[in-house]
């Protein structure tokens, strides 16, 4: 009888639990957006890496 009490138990703990992720998906999917394109923005500023430079440094 001990084992119902346990597994009723369980089962009910399982059913009330129930979290929303769903805000969290989407932060997640915005930083991912904001990585990536600061990823392509620094490959673009190495292409042009020696032009900046000799621009600062005269």
């Amino acid at each position: 009888m001990g084992k119902k009490n346990k597994i009723q138990s369980f089962s009910a703990r399982k059913d009330t639990f129930n979290p929303d992720y769903s805000e969290t998906r989407r932060d997640l999917g915005r930083i991912g957006v904001l990585a990536g394109i600061f990823i392509v923005i620094l490959v673009v500023l190495s292409f042009f890496q020696d032009q900046l430079l000799a621009l600062f440094i005269k």
